[in-house]
């Protein structure tokens, strides 16, 4: 039976109808698309990360054992051939390691995740919801694994679990220092989230991620990295490092919302990026400085702002809404004036991918998941090991993101090609209405 108040939180109707309006990637829906395959891919690799660390146990427990010529009596001896196990995301794939005992004495290798001839893992409708709740979780990994194998998973060791943690720790140190000599990004969307995981050091963590669009329109993840409360500080190491390890040319626009350290950051790394505030998060922002009963009304109001086809249009539909709203609720208008410049950005820019720059969208979908599951884990937790879990379920999302749309695009940009209302400047703009005729 699930434990109460977890299930996933969706979006209401009025944020679903601006993403669905504006056609935003990489949200909660884009992971919805194909749910049951990221699912069943993220379980095999579950399952066989924790057969291998399994195996691995067994391995060091005998690994004082020797021969008499000194060589190790247990060791691996391939793999049993690959079988399926039927579970609630469908049937999941895996392979046993084998082990040989060249001294005689009978030790063999039995997974107690998959034991020998069992097919079917005894699993409950829950196992979709707790998997994606607790698929890296700390804290819950036992418990995740437990909903998807049944009593199979109950002689899972901490020793397993830990070396799991471990491994996932190590993986996205390398990850870290990877070489960007060469690399190139048309647009960044930066953020942060704070979670419940705390640190012996720390109260509360924050994540910084940088997600990149590069050259050839591929989305991928930049930084993942923890950082002192959003802080210009913590930026500036974040970018520092990424100039040191060769991102020499600066990504062409940064999309994110205006509360963040991110932006001096920047300027003072790759003054030349231009920035683009997130209308996802300014529309929210101004919308709580009005009463309920106009929040509707105001919402259509921004979003013939942001949906304007050209900026004379979205400059006419701004001044309507200062117009409307300034003598009753200044700090409403305040809220949208303050970032005129940077919120108007993305005119400058392919019409083509308005949909994906006018807001951090795209990066926000993966924040959720990472706030869904380090809120379940409320303990005390390494540095290396919250930026492990955190690293594994962004990799997981990012295997499923879309790439941008009509990237050769992209090439115009690099070249230097100006675009004004989102068209190239030697290309002429059919007039709306007479286009409509």
């Amino acid at each position: 039976m699930l434990e109460k108040g977890f299930w996933i939180r969706f979006a209401t109707n009025e944020e679903c109808a601006m993403q669905e309006s504006t056609g935003f990637d990489g949200g909660m829906g884009e992971l919805g698309l194909n749910i049951e395959g990221l699912l069943r891919r993220s379980a095999r690799q579950l399952i066989q990360q924790a057969i291998e660390g399994e195996v691995q146990v067994l391995l060091e427990e005998y690994a004082a054992v020797r021969m008499v010529d000194g060589r190790r009596a247990v060791v691996r001896n391939g793999y049993l051939p690959e079988r399926e196990i039927l579970t609630a995301v469908g049937p999941v794939p895996v392979q046993v390691p084998k082990v040989r005992d060249r001294s005689g004495s009978g030790v063999v290798f039995r997974s107690s995740l998959v034991p020998p001839y069992v097919r079917k893992s005894r699993t409950v409708a829950a196992a979709l919801p707790w998997l994606y709740l607790h698929g890296v979780s700390s804290g819950r990994m036992h418990e995740a694994l437990s909903v998807l194998l049944g009593e199979e998973a109950k002689g899972l060791s901490p020793a397993v679990l830990g070396r799991l943690k471990v491994e996932w720790a190590q993986e996205h140190a390398q990850w870290q220092r990877r070489s960007l000599q060469g690399k190139r990004y048309a647009y960044w969307w930066a953020d942060g989230v704070y979670t419940q995981l705390r640190a012996e050091d720390d109260p509360r963590m924050c994540l910084l991620v940088i997600i990149g669009v590069t050259a050839e329109g591929k989305k991928e993840v930049v930084a993942v990295t923890d950082g002192l409360r959003e802080s210009k500080a913590s930026w500036l190491e974040i970018l520092r490092d990424l100039r040191d390890r060769g991102l020499q040319e600066a990504p062409l626009l940064a999309i994110g919302d205006g509360a963040m350290g991110f932006w001096a950051a920047l300027d003072e790394i790759y003054p030349q990026t231009r920035h683009q505030r997130c209308w996802v998060h300014k529309t929210a922002n101004i919308l709580n400085e009005l009463p309920k009963r106009l929040q509707g009304k105001a919402k259509a109001a921004l979003q013939a702002i942001w949906m304007a086809d050209t900026r004379e249009a979205a400059e006419k539909a701004w001044q309507a809404f200062v117009r409307d709203y300034q003598a009753k609720y200044p700090r409403a208008v305040a809220k949208l004036e303050k970032d005129r410049d940077v919120l108007l950005t993305f005119f400058d820019f392919p019409a083509e991918h308005w949909r994906h720059i006018r807001s951090s969208n795209a990066i926000e979908s993966t924040f959720a998941t990472v706030r869904q599951r380090s809120s379940r884990t409320k303990n005390c937790v390494s540095r290396a090991t919250f930026l492990g879990l955190s690293y594994k379920l962004i990799q997981q999302a990012e295997r499923h993101w879309r790439g941008i749309q009509h990237p050769e695009r992209l090439r115009e940009l690099f070249a230097g090609v100006t675009f004004v209302d989102g068209m190239p400047a030697n290309e002429t703009r059919l007039d709306p209405q007479q286009d409509a005729a």
